[in-house]
């Protein structure tokens, strides 16, 4: 887990701000789950666990990941549906398949690209 130094930073964080915990996907980004049998694409990204203490308890202890890394909100895909996964840094690798993702929630978000990336559309953007 990499964590950015700010101390260095023309525009430092307030004193007392934990460190922010880098995020190693972006919105956009097609991800597949390291044990899991799914994919899907990242529309939203939580620094840290920020869902609920019943969720968390649900998973496995063996299979638990730890709270303090990011977590992506994913609109993904297996063989059978579509669905809406929260997933742990830790969980997720590159997807390089080049296979589109069918979620049917991807279009009124995103714009897809050749490069195995979506885009947002400008309406969504910041």
């Amino acid at each position: 887990m990499n964590i950015t130094n700010h101390s260095a930073s023309t525009n430092p964080l307030p004193s007392g701000t934990s460190p922010v915990l880098d995020a190693k996907f972006a919105i956009g980004d097609v991800v597949r789950h390291r044990i899991f049998d799914f994919r899907g694409v990242i529309y939203d990204i939580d620094p840290v666990f920020a869902n609920s203490e019943e969720w968390y308890e649900s998973i496995p202890q063996d299979l638990r990941p730890t709270k303090d890394q990011p977590f992506y909100h994913l609109f993904a895909e297996n063989s059978d549906s579509s669905y809406v996964a929260y997933v742990s840094q830790q969980n997720l690798l590159v997807d390089d398949s080049g296979e589109p993702i069918t979620h049917p929630e991807i279009g009124k978000m995103f714009k897809s690209s050749t490069d195995g990336k979506y885009t947002l559309h400008n309406i969504h953007r910041h």
